[in-house]
């Protein structure tokens, strides 16, 4: 697959930029940059960046009612109206350990946000976990014995949930039920190695294909819905984190990136943008959904 219209969109040294998502309504792109911490908005045809501090590291957002957020912090799930800069606590899924923290995160078609853990320790542990939370603010425990829950994704037909552990280093789906929010029968789809491309973040196209952020090989891995890599695409960042289909056609991949050494010289975290052959699906919000 080709990459046109290559852009880069931000032209600051960001650390570690995570969590890209398109507002339909908007036409806008939020993304996040973690130890900041930072909730950031992009205008991308003015180029407008407008940028939100947090109380803590933020790990991932998702779009939700009235205009609002709902934010992964180390403190736990909150609303966030950018209006007026309030945040409104829901819960913490997982006060404990002190040593995990919220990460990769993602609304689903049911209307709930689903929200994994990592072990922020350099030498990490089986100790991370994947949640299920309610617009009530209820807190479910999905899946445990991760190291760093990663990868979320639904199938346009909203009846296959994708997942990774990026230190796993695996990708897993489950059959999903949206009027329920269950996500069950969890099956391996695919290891990865280092040099394939640890799986970070992921987005689906919809033609049905699970395009994985690879952070160690500084590629994307478009890989079929029985887990086999079709295409590798090079990117111009060694070290991409998540991609993201926004436009108004959703043909425009947002792919974000950390800050890395990889190449030889230093890279910051950056937001690259490009034209793709085949469309994304529409973001889902919080509040709004079958099961929500």
């Amino acid at each position: 697959m080709q990459l046109t219209d290559l852009r880069t969109l931000t032209h600051e040294a960001f650390a570690l930029l995570e969590s890209p998502v398109w507002d339909d309504r908007e036409g806008v792109l939020w993304f996040v940059d973690i130890t900041a911490p930072l909730v950031l908005r992009l205008e991308p045809e003015s180029g407008r960046l407008d940028r939100f501090p947090m109380p803590a590291e933020v790990g991932s957002l998702g779009l939700a009612t009235q205009g609002r957020l709902v934010l992964a912090l180390r403190t736990g799930i909150h609303l966030f109206d950018p209006a007026t800069g309030a945040l409104e606590f829901l819960v913490n899924p997982e006060p404990t350990p002190p040593t995990n923290r919220l990460n990769d995160g993602k609304v689903g078609p049911d209307g709930n946000f689903w929200v994994g853990s990592l072990d922020d320790r350099p030498k990490r542990e089986a100790t991370a976990a994947l949640y299920r939370i309610t617009p009530a603010g209820e807190s479910t425990r999905i899946v445990g014995g991760l190291f760093c829950s990663n990868g979320l994704a639904w199938s346009s037909d909203s009846r296959t949930l994708y997942h990774s552990d990026s230190r796993g280093p695996w990708l897993q789906a489950f059959d999903f039920d949206a009027r329920q929010g269950l996500a069950t029968n969890p099956r391996r789809l695919l290891s990865l190695t280092e040099a394939e491309g640890l799986p970070d973040g992921a987005a689906m196209d919809a033609d049905g294909f699970y395009w994985s952020a690879g952070i160690t090989a500084g590629v994307l891995n478009r890989i079929s819905p029985d887990g086999i890599i079709v295409e590798r695409i090079p990117l111009p960042v060694t070290a991409p984190t998540m991609p993201c289909f926004g436009g108004a056609d959703l043909r425009t991949l947002f792919v974000t990136s950390l800050a890395s050494d990889r190449s030889g010289s230093h890279q910051p975290g950056r937001l690259i943008a490009f034209r793709t052959e085949v469309a994304g699906l529409p973001p889902h919000r919080f509040g709004e959904g079958p099961a929500a």
